[in-house]
C-alpha cells in the first residue's frame, strides 16, 4: 500500500509560509531560505514545500520576483477565484484558506467568472451564513474571451454567452464584426471592462459556426471552457518542417528491438499511438516485457514555439465527437505515432517479470522498433476468447493477458481500489446527430493495456524514486545507499479527506454496508473490500459514486506522497507523451539523468506540475460537458415518452434520476412535486412526503416521465409517474 507522509499537510505547509512572511514584511527570501526559516530540512518534506509554494504563487498568494519570494499586501483583504451563478450572484473561494465568501452581482466589480480577485470582507454574518464580499481588484484576468451567439444590432452587435455563468453580454462595435453573422456561434476577445454599469467590449476572434449545426455546438462549448481548438502558425510550421524519416546515425546509437514481436492496442478510432508492446516467455519461466513509448522528447526540443504551446495545452481533449490534440497532428498522428510496417524512435521500459508479477529486473533505454500488428481491442479480445489462434499476434496477446490477470490479482491484494467504469458512449451518426448511447464495456483487453502501461509508469517513479531500486545511477558522487531523490514529476493521490469519509460511512450504513474506518478514515485496502461486497448490487453505482465523490483528486506533483487509489508507493506518467505534458517532462528527466546532468529545479518543476493538474481539470470538464450536450439532444426526441430509472441522488432542491435505458440524468424539481409537501432528510439522503409518508432516496427504483430537454443549460426535466 502507499505510504503518504502526514507529518506536514499541505494546509500547514501554506500556514507556515504565510506566517514566515507575514513576521517578515517587505522582504523577499528565496525558496530555501523560507525552508531554512521553518526549519525544513528532510528532503521529501522540501519537495512538498516546493509544491505548495508553486501553488501559491499561482494563486497570487504570494509574488515571485526572479527567485525571490513574498507576501501579498492584502491587509483585511482576501484573494480568491470569482464562481458566479447563472442566478446573478456568486461566491469567492480564498485561495489560502477554505473559507468562501457570498457576492452579489453590483459588487463583483469588474470581475468575470473564474478571474483570480482581491476581495474586501464584511463582517461575520448572524445565523452562521456565509460572510459578504465586494471586489476591489482583479489581480488576474482569466477570461480572456467568450464564446457565444452573435446577436446583430444594426451598427453594434452583442455576443450572448453560452456559459450561463457569464453574466453580461459582450458588446462588439460595427468595425469588429469580423464577417460574423446573425445568429453564428463565434469567439469574442475580453478587451475591455471597464464598469459594471455597462457590457464588457471585445471583437470577433472567430466565427466558429451556425448555432443549430451539432458539430459547432460541441466545438463552441469545448472553446468556451477556454480549450484552445487551433494551433498558431509558428507552431503549425515548426511541426511541418521536422522530417518523418529517421537518420541512419539516430538508428545505429539507440538499441535496435526491430526484431521483437510488438504491436499495438488501440480504440478502433485512434490515430495517435502512444504505446506499444511486446512479451516473450524465458527459459526460467519468467517474461521478457517490453513497453515501447513514443519518443517525443526526440522531436519536441525546449523552448521552442511548439514545445511552449504543448505545456500551455498540458494534455489532448477527447470531446464526444472528436479530439483537440496537444500536438499538432503532424507529429501526433504521423512523426510520433507509433503506426504499424514503420521504423519508429522509442524510449522503452524492458522488464523481467516473474509469473507472479514481480519486476525482477529493468532497463530503460532509448530505441527504435518497428511494430508488427495494429489491433483494436475488439480484435485483441476475440484472440483472448480463443478466435484466430493462428494469427501471428493470437499467441502473444492471450500470454499477455494471462500476466495481466495476475497484475491485476497482485495490486487488489495489495491494496489497490478499483472502481470499475460507468462511463457511457454516445453513437453518433455522420452529421454529428446522437442515434444511442451505451455503456462502455471494460474488455480483458481493455485491462491488458492498463496493466503494462501500469506497470511502467511504477517501474519509472521507482527508478527515480527509491532509494533502494532507483540507485542505477550515483549522484553527485555519493553511494547508492546515500543518495537523495531526484526531482522528478509524480502522479499522486492523497488519502481521502477525513470528514467525507465519516460522511461516506453514514451514507452507506443506510444501505446496510459498514466501513471499517482506521484513525478516522478508511484504508485503501478496506474501501476496495467495500466495492467488492457491492459489485452486482442495485445500490453499486449510487455507493461508487459517493464513494469517487470522497475521493482526493490525482494531481503532478515533485513531493511523492503515493498513489491512495493504486495502492503505489512510486507512481509517474511515463505512457502518453502524445497527449500528457507531464510524460514529456518525465522523459527528458529520464534522459538528463541518464547523463549524468544536474537535477533539475525543483520550484520549476512544481510550477509546471501545478499547471499540468489544472488544465487536466479543465480539459476533463469540456469531456464531460460535451458528453451530456449529446445526451440532452438525444433526450429531446424523447420528451413526453415514461421510462423506469434509479434514484442517484436526493437534494433539497429535488430528485436526481439516472434513465436506466437511455443512460442520462435528469431532474425532478421538488416544486413539481405537487402531491403533497416534501421535506428533505439531510441525516437520511430521503425526500419525504408529510402527509402521505411517500419517499425517495438513492437507489430507489422509480417510473418518470420525461418533460424537457434543455441544451443551452444542459438539463433535462422529469416528474414523478404514479404507477400504482
Amino acid at each position: 500500500m502507499a505510504s503518504h507522509d502526514t507529518t506536514t499537510s499541505a494546509d500547514e505547509l501554506r500556514q507556515q509560509i504565510l506566517k514566515f512572511l507575514r513576521e517578515h514584511p517587505n522582504e523577499a527570501f528565496r525558496s530555501h531560505e523560507i525552508a531554512q526559516g521553518l526549519g525544513i530540512e528532510e528532503n521529501e518534506r522540501y519537495l512538498r514545500f516546493c509544491d505548495v509554494l508553486a501553488e501559491m504563487n499561482a494563486q497570487h498568494v504570494v509574488a515571485r520576483d526572479g527567485r525571490k519570494y513574498e507576501l501579498k499586501s492584502q491587509t483585511t483583504h482576501r484573494v480568491g477565484v470569482l464562481r458566479c451563478k447563472p442566478q446573478g450572484f456568486g461566491f469567492v473561494q480564498a485561495v489560502d484558506s477554505d473559507e468562501e465568501f457570498f457576492i452579489r452581482e453590483p459588487h463583483m466589480g469588474e470581475a468575470l467568472h473564474g478571474d483570480l480577485v482581491r476581495v474586501a470582507v464584511a463582517a461575520r454574518a448572524a445565523d452562521d451564513k456565509k460572510r459578504e464580499c465586494e471586489v476591489v481588484e482583479v489581480v488576474e484576468r482569466r477570461r480572456t474571451q467568450v464564446v457565444g451567439t452573435f446577436r446583430h444590432r444594426g451598427n453594434y452587435a452583442f455576443v450572448e454567452p453560452d456559459d450561463q455563468r457569464i453574466l453580461q453580454d459582450v458588446y462588439v462595435p460595427s468595425d469588429a464584426f469580423g464577417g460574423a453573422e446573425d445568429g453564428e456561434k463565434v469567439a469574442v476577445s475580453i478587451d475591455r471592462f471597464d464598469s459594471r454599469k455597462a457590457s464588457p467590449e471585445g471583437r470577433i476572434l472567430r466565427v466558429i459556426g451556425p448555432a443549430d449545426d451539432p458539430n459547432v455546438r460541441v466545438l463552441s462549448l469545448a472553446m468556451s471552457m477556454d480549450v484552445k481548438a487551433d494551433f498558431p502558425k509558428s507552431v503549425e510550421e515548426e511541426a511541418d518542417a521536422i522530417p518523418v524519416d529517421i537518420p541512419r546515425s539516430e538508428i545505429d546509437r539507440r538499441l535496435d528491438l526491430r526484431d521483437k514481436p510488438i504491436f499495438t492496442i488501440d480504440p478502433d478510432d485512434a490515430k495517435d499511438f502512444d504505446d506499444a508492446i511486446h512479451i516473450e516467455k524465458t527459459e526460467e519461466g519468467n517474461y521478457k516485457i517490453g513497453v515501447h513509448i513514443a519518443d517525443v522528447s526526440h522531436y519536441v526540443e525546449p523552448d521552442t514555439p511548439l514545445d511552449d504551446e504543448a505545456f500551455e495545452r498540458a494534455c489532448s481533449v477527447y470531446l464526444v465527437d472528436r479530439t483537440i490534440p496537444m500536438l499538432p497532428e503532424k507529429l501526433s498522428n504521423q512523426v510520433c505515432s507509433l503506426r504499424p510496417k514503420e521504423d519508429k524512435l522509442a524510449f522503452s521500459v524492458l522488464m523481467e517479470v516473474t509469473p507472479q508479477g514481480e519486476v525482477e529486473d529493468y532497463d530503460i533505454r532509448e530505441t527504435v522498433i518497428h511494430s508488427r500488428q495494429r489491433l483494436t481491442y475488439d480484435e485483441a479480445q476475440t484472440y483472448i476468447d480463443g478466435g484466430h489462434p493462428n494469427d501471428p499476434a493470437a499467441p502473444y496477446v492471450v500470454e499477455a493477458n494471462r500476466l495481466a490477470k495476475r497484475l491485476t490479482n497482485k495490486r487488489l491484494q495489495e491494496g489497490a481500489v478499483d472502481f470499475g467504469s460507468d462511463e457511457v458512449k454516445v453513437i453518433l451518426d455522420d452529421d454529428g446527430h446522437p442515434q444511442d448511447i451505451v455503456r462502455k464495456e471494460r474488455l480483458a483487453a481493455n485491462r491488458l493495456v492498463e496493466e503494462f502501461m501500469l506497470l511502467a509508469n511504477r517501474t519509472v517513479a521507482a527508478h527515480i524514486g527509491s532509494p533502494n531500486r532507483g540507485a542505477r545511477f550515483a549522484q553527485n558522487g555519493q553511494s547508492d545507499g546515500e543518495r537523495e531523490p531526484l526531482p522528478f514529476v509524480y502522479r499522486v493521490h492523497d488519502t481521502p479527506d477525513g470528514e467525507q469519509i465519516q460522511q461516506l460511512a453514514e451514507y452507506v450504513k443506510l444501505f446496510g454496508h459498514d466501513i471499517s474506518l482506521t484513525d478516522g478514515n478508511i484504508r485503501s485496502e478496506d474501501l476496495s473490500d467495500l466495492i467488492e461486497a457491492i459489485k452486482g448490487q442495485p445500490e453499486e453505482q449510487v455507493i461508487v459514486r459517493a464513494a469517487l465523490r470522497a475521493m482526493s483528486k490525482a494531481e503532478y506533483a515533485v513531493a511523492n506522497i503515493g498513489h491512495y487509489g493504486l495502492g503505489f508507493d512510486y507512481y509517474s506518467h511515463f505512457t502518453s507523451p502524445i497527449r500528457r505534458y507531464p510524460d514529456l517532462m518525465v522523459h527528458r528527466l529520464l534522459k538528463r539523468y541518464a547523463t549524468g546532468e544536474s537535477p533539475a529545479n525543483v520550484e520549476d518543476l512544481a510550477a509546471k506540475c501545478e499547471h499540468c493538474s489544472e488544465q487536466e481539470r479543465n480539459a476533463e470538464e469540456a469531456e464531460r460537458e460535451s458528453v451530456k450536450l449529446k445526451q440532452v439532444e438525444y433526450v429531446q426526441e424523447h420528451v413526453g415518452d415514461v421510462f423506469e430509472g434509479v434514484v442517484s441522488g436526493v437534494t433539497k432542491f429535488g430528485v436526481f434520476v439516472e434513465l436506466t435505458e437511455l443512460l442520462v440524468e435528469g431532474l425532478v424539481h421538488v416544486r413539481d412535486m405537487d402531491d403533497d409537501y416534501y421535506v428533505y432528510d439531510e441525516s437520511t439522503y430521503t425526500m419525504r412526503g408529510e402527509d402521505t409518508g411517500k419517499s425517495y432516496r438513492p437507489g430507489d427504483t422509480v417510473t418518470v416521465e420525461v418533460v424537457g430537454a434543455d441544451v443551452d443549460s444542459r438539463e433535462i426535466d422529469l416528474l414523478f409517474v404514479d404507477d400504482e
